[in-house]
């Protein structure tokens, strides 16, 4: 047909604005307006006229819940402020100490805090540009989550277009994707009775529902979306005080919890949490805890973040749901340093919303300590409502058997060696034993480390099992088996080569991100960036370890019983001069580089290309040093962690916020505030394009 006649233009919106109140009356205010035939009727004519017109379908439309065809992959998206974690506390000691450290850094005084449950579903973000949803997000890691808008429009209660005539030209909405235990016991008895698997509990139906590719399956899964807080916002003003935010995102059409309120200092924290514990089961969405961030907008700024958290803000998380049941077997799990873990094979039981049937009993030092044997009647609880652990004996059974810690490893038969002083026990084996080296291919490959997408756990495994991976240097050969991958089952041409691309890209990495992937023990990420600055290249450190080694023989042989001047001897230089690196850390490095087979391992990698930019411990040599990035909005080209690691690369460093000391501001699309801030200034504006161009030149 032509263009439809304004007669039928006007009926079009008439229809999409009445279903839009009767859907928020229904889903968002819980207080019906028409009936469900009534509601369908209109419904159904909506449909009919936009069937016929299609161009009168906007992305808003309440027919646009249906869900859209399926997709083959979610793709990565940077959040344009990061989803930040939040600290977790489990007493009123604890709550007491988040209170007390608050209060002394803004001068002692009492402080009001925003209180709200801890909705127990998967997080989301939400991005409203002029007043329409356009992107919806995972939370992913905090910084990059996977696109997942067509399965969110679908979410009966999420508006499509915020309810305000002047809405912000660009705001991200955070809020939490969850699933009603009522809703959910009818979800599993429709899944059960169509010979499907049910879900375990409402938070695992409320994620597997969010990442279905096919969202006409999220379409049929009753999913609802609580709003609890903003992230970025551009063009207009948001209220300073976290609460009336909230009260604003009620008016634009999200639904909050009714349990959301101000409080007055520590005690008012501690009258709200035992409040809503006490309310817990009755209510229809699982919660998991209470949320209390600092209300305004000024203390919050003061007191400013630690890592990815802020200081503001905690979760007073509910005590761990116990139950008791007969512990039938214990097993060791071998992990990627070589660390058995001891693993309590359960009589099933439910607990905290979930069947349990393995449980950890951490180590061999706590199995002592709560002298727990293979017969007894246990306690099970899901510590911090997540992790099953064996807490004590309940009672004796009547035939029990002790726990043995084995002599060599379940996986390799290498021998099990438990270092005096330590409460773990580890696998000699090392890359010879395919526990250990499923879990360090894992690890290597992982996003954090050489970040190679599409070589995931469930390809590492089947890999190992097969053959195709030994050690790291491996997966840089898979080309070879080209035409045997695209045989595999889910595999094609196309993913091979998406698989083969991102092999290949990851060969350029840099050295921070290299030591990381190493899986050396004890360092992490934060560690594996000091060690690559301040020692410069892997040969100095490589060289560093081995010199560590002579001088802790040294300092045993000259000073076998004087430990203080063994000290001095061990961190006069070196690795103990890093940072955070003790001689426990130390001990692990240098022991790691000592190993004939990493050595092997390392080499094989770089005979295979794997290289990062050169650098040199004077930092001031370096073309990037002294220079002070911020990042705003996302770039097509590189990642945030891609871009941040190239400056790094470069001696450069990246801070979170403009201030006069910044010498670019890197602007990408939809940036936030910070380029304005940098414009005022006086800060230099660098483009992707012109960023890129200045990495490109400096590089070596």
């Amino acid at each position: 047909m032509g263009a439809p006649p304004d007669k039928v233009a006007r009926r079009a919106a008439e229809l999409a604005r009445t279903l839009t109140e009767h859907s928020r009356a229904y889903y968002v205010d819980d207080d019906p307006s028409v009936s469900d035939a009534e509601y369908d009727r209109l419904f159904e004519q909506l449909e009919a006229i936009e069937a016929d017109y299609p161009a009168l379908i906007t992305p808003d439309s309440p027919t646009q819940r249906v869900g859209a065809p399926p997709s083959d992959k979610f793709e990565s998206v940077d959040h344009a402020t990061p989803m930040l974690s939040l600290g977790n506390c489990f007493d009123d000691d604890e709550l007491a100490e988040f209170d007390r450290r608050a209060r002394d850094a803004v001068g002692g005084r009492q402080l009001t805090y925003c209180a709200e449950p801890k909705f127990d579903g998967t997080a989301l973000n939400l991005r409203y540009e002029a007043g329409l949803l356009t992107m919806a997000t995972t939370r992913g890691d905090g910084i990059t989550g996977e696109n997942i808008t067509p399965n969110a429009r679908t979410i009966r209660n999420l508006p499509l277009r915020l309810l305000c005539d002047d809405p912000p030209a660009f705001i991200e909405i955070r809020g939490e994707a969850v699933l009603a235990r009522s809703k959910f016991e009818a979800l599993n008895k429709r899944l059960s009775d169509d010979g499907h698997k049910p879900f375990v509990n409402p938070r695992n139906a409320a994620a597997g529902s969010l990442r279905q590719l096919d969202s006409k399956i999220t379409a049929q899964r009753p999913l609802a979306f609580m709003a609890y807080g903003i992230g970025r916002v551009d063009g207009a003003p948001v209220p300073d005080s976290l609460y009336a935010q909230l009260r604003q995102l009620a008016d634009w059409g999200f639904s909050i919890s009714e349990h959301v309120r101000p409080v007055e200092g520590l005690d008012g924290c501690i009258d709200y949490y035992q409040a809503m514990a006490e309310r817990r089961a009755r209510l229809d969405i699982e919660i998991d805890g209470c949320v209390f961030k600092v209300d305004d907008a000024a203390t919050r700024s003061e007191l400013g973040y630690v890592a990815r958290a802020p200081r503001w803000a905690i979760a007073r998380k509910f005590p761990a749901e116990e139950t008791t049941t007969t512990l039938n077997s214990v097993e060791f799990q071998v992990g990627r340093t070589g660390a058995l873990t001891p693993v309590a094979k359960l009589e099933p039981v439910f607990v905290g919303g979930v069947t349990v049937s393995n449980a950890t009993l951490h180590n061999m030092d706590e199995i002592a300590r709560k002298d727990i044997r293979v017969g007894d009647i246990v306690v099970v609880r899901r510590a911090g409502d997540v992790i099953p652990e064996v807490k004590e004996v309940a009672r004796r059974g009547e035939r029990t058997q002790p726990i043995e810690l084995p002599a060599v490893c379940p996986v390799c038969a290498s021998a099990v060696e438990r270092l005096e002083g330590e409460a773990v026990a580890r696998c000699t084996g090392g890359l010879v034993c395919a526990a250990q080296r499923r879990e360090a291919l894992k690890h290597f490959a992982s996003r954090r480390a050489l970040d190679i997408e599409g070589l995931g756990d469930r390809q590492i495994e089947a890999f190992v099992d097969e053959g195709l991976l030994a050690s790291p240097a491996d997966i840089f050969a898979l080309a070879e088996h080209r035409a045997a991958l695209v045989e595999r089952e889910g595999y094609g041409d196309k993913s091979v080569t998406n698989l083969l691309a991102s092999i290949e890209a990851a060969k350029q990495t840099t050295l921070a991100r290299f030591i990381f992937a190493l899986g050396i023990r004890e360092v992490g990420e934060t560690m594996a960036r000091d060690l690559a600055e301040h020692f410069g290249t892997l040969d100095a450190l490589r060289a560093e370890a081995a010199a560590y080694l002579e001088r802790a023989e040294r300092a045993q042989r000259d000073e076998p019983d004087n430990r203080a001047a063994r000290e001095r001897i061990m961190t006069a230089e070196g690795l103990q001069a890093v940072p955070g690196v003790g001689s426990r850390v130390a001990h692990c490095i240098a022991d790691f580089f000592a190993e004939a087979r990493n050595t092997e391992v390392i080499e094989a990698l770089q005979a295979a290309g794997v290289h990062w930019p050169s650098a040199t411990t004077d930092a001031g040599a370096q073309p990037l040093a002294g220079r002070t990035f911020v990042l705003t909005g996302s770039m097509e080209q590189l990642t945030r962690d891609q871009a941040s690691a190239r400056i790094a690369a470069l001696g450069g460093r990246v801070t979170s916020s403009v201030s006069k000391k910044t010498d670019y501001v890197v602007v990408g699309e939809a940036p936030g505030s910070k380029r304005d801030k940098a414009e005022k200034l006086g800060v230099s504006l660098l483009d992707e394009s012109a960023f890129i161009a200045l990495l490109d030149d400096v590089e070596p």
